[in-house]
């Protein structure tokens, strides 16, 4: 009955209790402080707090007593608490007594009390889009409130942590924006020309002001209103030389916009004036294209490319670069004399000049009189040649949209059959016109001065000069006697190879009518079908049959004329350009080979020496294969055929002695070739365009003759050329060693010597009218044993020098086929009376 009696009283709580708790802690913050009372204090255990009972199997809390005789305790998590999977737990705690003894026996518990426990978020988690990359269109002009709207969400479980209170544009210099809900608007209007995509980075911040890990990429497409025009054309055409024709617009369309068309013209148009004289021609001299043309024998060109012998366009400023040697720019202060042993002297009442010409600009406000071609007396200033007065009138004549003050190419053609002058520009007739009067000198004896680009003033002034000076550029100036030329040859002469091909057209049939100038640079078509139209432009393509075309852009210009159906307001088709850009031609190497030594007894210059007989030419190029990126020095060549145009033999050193030392060609060996050639103590040129072959035929037969003794030795050198220079040989020199009298005996006795020793020299070719052999480059001792091992050898050499006799017209064929044995052979020796010649193997003339 005592012990019942001493524990009287149950414990008393609080009724309710609210608590704090952070995630991934394990403290609750509890208010009211959780404290028990027991008014059996201060008797022991009855009046002590032993513990605290938490009810609720899925409270994953615990309490716990910090002081008996106070009541005291603290209430924690048993593990780690996660917001993110309940942010709140509401459960029941008592208390009870520590009862009767130390056993805890007759305990009593107080009152139920309700706790409720809310978790506090941690900003953990990052802001996350929904998706990556985001798609929005707008068109062009307009401009939005909202394109689209981008989202992103956070995984933290409070409003602070879990919002997205925040986005922004990372990209810099972007015409868009976004508000903090995620919409995207433009701040500009945008153009589909200008630019057809955006991208842009977007992030999110959440309330936290906590980063999202990975942006989200929005994509922003330009859709261009709709605008009737010409649509899949490249802007850029690139053409590989010698690839034939190429289509320029193969996937080109012209979209109407829904509009109703019932008639379609276009008009394609070539622009070609960049690539030369108005456009892709033959760079070669006029004369040469005259003759390729079919036009009469014996017209001069007045106006070459500089050689040994056409020396006097050597000062004159080429306009144009390699591609356009023939070309001279006269700046108003420059002019050539024409020797006068290139002025035609058998000029009548018919002749012919022709030229290519472009007028540059006056240094004045008041045109001042210029003068292409003028004769004059080289003593006074007075025209010589009556019937050209008329020639005259060609400068400051604008007819027709023609002449010359356009500053464009043109080229002219003036016909005269006195007293008629027919006046051809671009191979279209004109009247000619009379601007300025000149006087003639009637038959008389003084000399006169044949000029270009200038006027020669002589005795009526104290200083002879140039005057009336021409300003712009001329190439292939020629005038030649004789009747004039069918309009056939002056469209040959002019005619470009270049140009738009439609041979493709003519699958359409009568569908498309199209029409195609002379020139083919221009092309017009027209028809009903809108589809017709459209597969009538994808088959127009550019060509250029030039074997080594000039590089560089070509433009290209459509027109479109539309009619639609009823009275509907009709679309307009704007035009368009583009560029075809022709590619640098794979340039070609022109390697001239043969011997490089000449030996030969003056005696036997007096019947000619055939200087080339051993000569080879030959072009090659790089090969265009792409997995064979090399270039000509590693040696992947690939041998072709062109024509040259000119081949120059230069004479180095002293110049030839006139009569007696002279270069001969008969005429013979021009025969059925495209060739001439002109001759001087300089040297000789030989002209015209003719295969490589001609060529290497024609110079073989060259013959260096001297009538009196001269120097030791004679040096030559030998240069060809395609397309007037554009590409070049290297250069072969040829050095001619003469042996007087007494050196050739000197020369064949100190062969018969006996050496000391084996001694090798460089292969050297010793000529001689009568015969040659061939003999390998180790000279064999051979010793004189005694007289009658010298009468063997004399016998030897009687027998061996029969059949020689009869084969020596054909010493070339000799040559050549003696050259092919192997170096095994021995020397011959030969009697020195008969001053016979030991002859060695050519030595190769290498590329460089």
């Amino acid at each position: 009955m005592n012990v019942i009696n001493m524990n009287k009283h149950k414990p008393w709580i609080e009724t309710s209790y609210h608590g704090v708790i952070s995630e991934n802690t394990d403290v609750v913050l509890l208010d009211p402080p959780l404290v028990a009372l027991d008014k059996d204090a201060p008797v022991p255990y009855a009046g002590e707090i032993c513990g605290f009972h938490v009810h609720g199997l899925s409270a994953p809390f615990e309490a716990v007593v910090l002081n008996r005789t106070s009541g005291e305790g603290h209430l924690r998590a048993r593990g780690p608490i996660d917001c993110e999977r309940q942010r709140e737990f509401t459960f029941i705690i008592q208390a009870h007594d520590c009862g009767t003894g130390p056993e805890g026996h007759g305990e009593k518990r107080s009152h139920k009390a309700v706790v409720h426990v809310q978790v506090g978020d941690v900003n953990e988690f990052s802001p996350v889009f929904g998706q990556l990359e985001y798609h929005g269109s707008v068109t062009e002009g307009k401009v939005y409130d909202s394109i689209l709207q981008v989202q992103a969400s956070d995984q933290d479980c409070s409003p602070q942590y879990s919002q997205i209170c925040n986005y922004q544009i990372t990209s810099h210099d972007t015409a868009f924006a976004i508000d903090r809900n995620g919409n995207i608007r433009n701040t500009e209007s945008l153009s589909f020309d200008k630019k057809s995509h955006y991208k842009i980075h977007v992030t999110a911040f959440d309330c936290g002001q906590k980063r999202a890990t990975q942006d989200a990429v929005v994509h922003i497409h330009v859709k261009p209103i709709c605008k009737p025009g010409w649509q899949g054309w490249s802007k850029l055409i690139d053409y590989e030389p010698g690839t034939g024709s190429k289509l320029l617009f193969p996937k080109m369309h012209l979209e109407t916009c829904a509009g109703s068309v019932s008639w379609i013209r276009s008009t394609v148009e070539l622009e070609t004036s960049g690539a030369g004289r108005g456009c892709d021609r033959q760079s070669y001299s006029e004369r040469a294209l005259q003759k390729l043309c079919g036009a009469s024998s014996g017209s001069t060109d007045l106006l070459p490319a500089s050689s040994s012998v056409f020396n006097w366009t050597a000062t004159l400023v080429k306009d144009g670069g390699r591609d356009s040697d023939l070309t001279y720019r006269f700046d108003g202060r420059q002019a050539a004399k024409i020797p006068d042993w290139v002025v035609p002297q058998n000029l009548t009442h018919q002749f012919t000049i022709t030229t290519w010409m472009k007028h540059g600009p006056s240094p004045g406000q008041r045109a001042e009189k210029e003068t292409l071609l003028c004769n004059s007396d080289k003593t006074d200033l007075t025209l010589k040649w009556e019937r050209y007065r008329e020639i005259v009138g060609i400068v400051g004549k604008e007819k027709g949209g023609h002449g010359i003050c356009d500053k464009e190419w043109h080229y002219y053609v003036i016909s005269i059959d006195f007293p008629v002058v027919t006046l051809y520009v671009d191979g279209v007739t004109y009247d000619p016109y009379l601007v300025t009067d000149d006087w003639p000198i009637h038959s008389s004896q003084i000399d006169v001065q044949l000029t270009v680009g200038a006027c020669w003033q002589g005795g009526e002034v104290s200083k002879a000069k140039f005057t009336q000076y021409f300003r712009g550029s001329l190439s292939g100036l020629t005038i030649r006697p004789g009747k004039t030329e069918s309009q056939k040859i002056i469209s040959c002469l002019q005619a470009c190879k270049e140009g738009l091909d439609i041979t493709s057209l003519e699958s359409l049939g009568q569908r498309i009518k199209f029409h195609l100038n002379p020139a083919q640079s221009l092309v017009v078509m027209e028809g009903e079908d809108l589809e017709q139209m459209n597969a009538a432009l994808r088959k127009v393509s550019y060509i250029n049959s030039r074997q080594f075309p000039t590089k560089g852009a070509r433009h290209l210009r459509i027109s479109t004329a539309v009619q639609c159906f009823g009275e509907d307001v009709c679309i307009s088709v704007p035009d368009i350009e583009a560029v075809v850009m022709v590619m640098q031609p794979s340039e070609p190497y022109i390697t001239i080979t043969g011997a490089e030594h000449l030996t030969v007894p003056a005696s036997d210059l007096a019947l000619g020496l055939s200087l080339f007989r051993d000569l080879h030419i030959i072009s090659t190029v790089t090969k265009s294969d792409e997995q064979t990126k090399t270039d000509h020095r590693s040696g992947a060549l690939k041998e072709i055929a062109h024509n040259l145009d000119y081949c120059d033999i230069m004479v180095l050193g002293e110049e030839l002695r006139v009569g007696l030392e002279s270069l001969e060609l008969h005429h013979s060996a021009l025969l059925g070739k495209h060739l001439e050639y002109a001759n001087s103590s300089t040297g000789m040129s030989i002209y015209g365009v003719d295969s490589i072959s001609h060529y290497t035929e024609v110079i073989r037969q060259v013959r260096y003759e001297s009538r009196q003794t001269v120097d030791s030795v004679r040096t030559f050198r030998l240069t060809c050329s395609e397309l007037n220079g554009r590409y070049t040989s290297d250069q072969y020199t040829l050095q001619v060693n003469i042996l007087h009298s007494e050196e050739a005996i000197e020369h064949v006795n100190h062969a018969m010597a006996p050496p000391k020793y084996m001694q090798i020299i460089h292969p050297t070719v010793i000529e001689s009218n009568n015969y040659s052999i061939v003999v390998p480059a180790v000279a064999t001792a051979v010793i004189v044993v005694c007289i009658a091992a010298l009468l063997v050898v004399l016998l030897g050499v009687y027998r061996l020098n029969q059949p020689l006799n009869q084969e020596h017209i054909h010493t070339h064929a000799l040559r050549e086929k003696q050259a092919e044995r192997d170096g095994s052979s021995l020397s011959i020796t030969v009697n020195p009376l008969e001053v016979r010649q030991t002859v060695y193997m050519p030595k190769q003339h290498k590329t460089p």
